[in-house]
């Protein structure tokens, strides 16, 4: 007896902590404030990073400027007779612009110097992405949504006369369509506006244009009209500045990235759809995203924009350069190049084809990948976008049952008997079972026009690719995914490239070369996460080369004719005098594409001279090791492809 009544005191002991314990835990978790903490990049960065205040020690062989490019300053100042533009013009030019960031961009730039070439008043284009979008902010007129209206106009005014619409009396004609409106092509000559469109411009008093190629005038103009390209540079890299609210969330990003007290490199996919479809490269994807390429190319077969057909050999394709390097590639040449894994690496692009199945190799190498939504909270891009109108809310609802009354009304409008069972029902396909906007291909083969929802993300795109064009140009490396194209049409990276080479030449900008990117991978294809040591350094001399004069004339031949924008020189620069002599590199049109810089004024020479002088000790070392690794590795690059597959078996599996 006495044995169990101890059993029952100490249960009871128990019970009884068991209780106070429980009312402890609750009342702990009543008063206090603490929230469920969630992975974010941020808290990546600082556990990668945690001694902000610590002196930053660079790589230089990672992050060092290119000294064989120092010397090229940004000077788009009218170098010859320009007079001011005169009031009394021959008339208007309207325009609307179709198309996405780099379209619009590329398109401003042209409209801006065909209204100088034909001394033209220029009204402010209306940019369709944002008009077509019914929902968009009521604050941001077309134009305004996504440049500064006000720094355009004064920018531009010794340049062109602009105003923000047409006057009154010509406003009613223009919405019953009296004046003539032309659909230029992107390489239209000068001669084309001075013979066709003068005459009715000036007959008139109104033109209107209608852009859908990115463009509206060849690249490379006459050298007797050098000014105009002068002009375009003052547009693209002076005049069109992004809206206060922009630039003010852009410049808190690059803040927020360099608060880290580390370089960060910025990479653009350049994986887009129309891009994919154009050059055929559907066979590198998998699943839905394969055929939605393929009726992407389909219709631009239709169009008369391609001349190939349908079905293509996309791996042959890649193999001459036609395909954008797969975010795995580029993990691997970074890994190659010798960036460590916690590199922070800025992902720029509103849109990946293929989503974020295809970065998760790229995140896997590198785990401090961040985009947009990492270093934003969700206020702050709404409030960027402005208020906006809702749109109606897209709730699945199953179909009404029918009642008694109507279901023996149908039976008895069935017909005779006996008759057949009619055949099932299709399975509905619920929302939850759409994967994104391609959600159509599971129920249609034909693509639906764009709905309200997907006009309001294509208007919210270009705000996305502003902040990241902002980034691209600030950031301390910049690599392309996709570039120089040929398709005639500007990329986001080429417009990057182009700005970055504009305002620092000398600035650790890679331009590799997707041919010999290609077949560097075919030769450790099998053996990609462990590749040979002859291979990292063959990576190496390869991207080295890109970021210098070898890399930017390459570039210039493949660029320069397609979009001016991705290569203003020597138009755009000057140099400051030194002993090395540069030699100048001809296009095919006889053109000087590079080496052929004016010589800068004495006032900007005086403030680099002491810049370039610190610069000298400092690079000695990078130098030296560039000439080391040339060397070793030979000066003709295709030998040395040759010799690494000759003497594979000598190597190393794991060096």
């Amino acid at each position: 007896m006495v044995f169990k009544s101890k059993i029952k005191w100490v249960a009871l002991l128990v019970l009884t902590l068991s209780l106070g314990s429980m009312v402890a835990h609750l009342s702990m978790t009543k008063f206090s404030s603490m929230n469920l903490i969630q992975y974010s990049a941020k808290d990546a960065l600082s556990h990668d990073f945690p001694n902000i205040v610590s002196p930053v020690i660079r790589n230089k062989r990672l992050w060092g400027t290119v000294r064989s490019l120092e010397s090229l300053q940004p000077y788009a100042n009218p170098r010859n007779s320009y007079p001011v533009p005169n009031e009394n013009t021959n008339g208007f030019i309207f325009a609307k612009i179709f198309g996405g960031f780099e379209k619009i961009r590329s398109s401003i730039c042209d409209l801006v110097t065909i209204s100088r070439l034909l001394n033209a008043t220029l009204v402010i284009p209306e940019i369709q992405e944002s008009t077509r979008s019914k929902q968009i902010s009521y604050k941001f007129k077309s134009f305004s949504y996504l440049y500064d209206e006000e720094q355009f106009i004064a920018s531009l005014k010794n340049d062109v006369n602009i105003v923000r619409s047409l006057p009154e009396h010509l406003k009613a004609a223009r919405r019953s369509n009296e004046f003539p409106i032309f659909k230029p092509k992107n390489s239209a000559s000068p001669n084309f506006y001075i013979k066709e469109i003068l005459l009715n411009l000036k007959k008139a008093k109104v033109v209107g244009l209608i852009i859908t190629e990115g463009g509206c005038l060849q690249s490379i103009l006459p050298p007797s009209i050098s000014e105009f390209q002068r002009l375009r540079c003052r547009v693209a890299f002076h005049a069109l500045q992004f809206r206060s609210e922009i630039q003010t969330l852009g410049r808190q990003m690059v803040e927020r990235l360099r608060a880290w007290g580390q370089p960060f490199l910025s990479y653009h996919p350049g994986l887009v759809r129309d891009t994919l479809a154009y050059h055929g490269c559907a066979e590198l994807f998998q699943d839905v995203h394969t055929e939605l390429i393929q009726y992407r190319r389909a219709q631009m077969i239709r169009q008369g924009i391609i001349s190939d057909k349908l079905n293509v050999d996309s791996h042959l394709h890649r193999e001459n350069g036609s395909c954008p390097l797969i975010p795995e590639e580029v993990g691997l040449l970074l890994r190659a190049m010798g960036y460590p894994s916690k590199t922070i690496i800025y992902l720029a692009g509103s849109q990946t084809f293929g989503g974020q199945r295809l970065l998760i190799p790229l995140r896997a190498m590198f785990a401090n990948l961040v985009d947009r939504t990492s270093l934003c909270s969700k206020t702050e891009l709404s409030d960027l976008v402005g208020p906006e109108t809702p749109l109606p809310s897209d709730i699945f609802q199953l179909p009404r049952p029918k009642s008694e009354s109507e279901l023996k009304e149908e039976w008895n409008r069935a017909g005779p008997r006996p008759r057949p069972l009619p055949p099932p029902p299709e399975r509905r396909i619920y929302p939850h079972e759409k994967e994104g906007w391609y959600g159509w291909i599971t129920e249609t083969d034909k693509e639906p026009n764009p709905s309200p929802r997907d006009l309001k993300m294509q208007a919210h795109r270009l705000l996305w690719d502003a902040l990241d064009y902002i980034i691209s140009v600030e950031a301390d490396a910049f690599f392309p995914g996709f570039n120089n194209d040929g398709s005639g049409w500007p990329d986001f990276s080429g417009l990057v490239m182009g700005q970055r080479l504009y305002e620092r030449a000398s600035s650790r900008t890679y331009r590799p070369d997707r041919k010999t990117i290609a077949a560097l991978f075919d030769i450790t294809r099998d053996n990609m996460y462990h590749p040979k040591h002859d291979w990292t350094l063959s990576v190496k001399e390869h991207l080295n080369k890109s970021l210098s004069e070898e890399g930017l004339i390459r570039q210039s031949l493949l660029s320069k004719p397609n979009s001016f924008l991705s290569h203003p020189l020597p138009e755009c620069s000057c140099r400051i005098s030194s002993l090395e002599i540069t030699k100048q590199t001809e296009g095919k049109d006889g053109r000087v594409l590079y080496g052929d810089e004016h010589e800068c004024p004495k006032w900007m020479q005086s403030a680099e001279a002491v810049g370039v002088q610190n610069d000298d000790i400092e690079s000695a070392e990078d130098d030296n090791d560039v000439v080391e690794q040339q060397e070793r590795n030979g000066p003709d690059f295709t030998t040395n492809l040759t010799s690494m597959i000759d003497h594979d078996e000598e190597w190393d599996p794991n060096d």
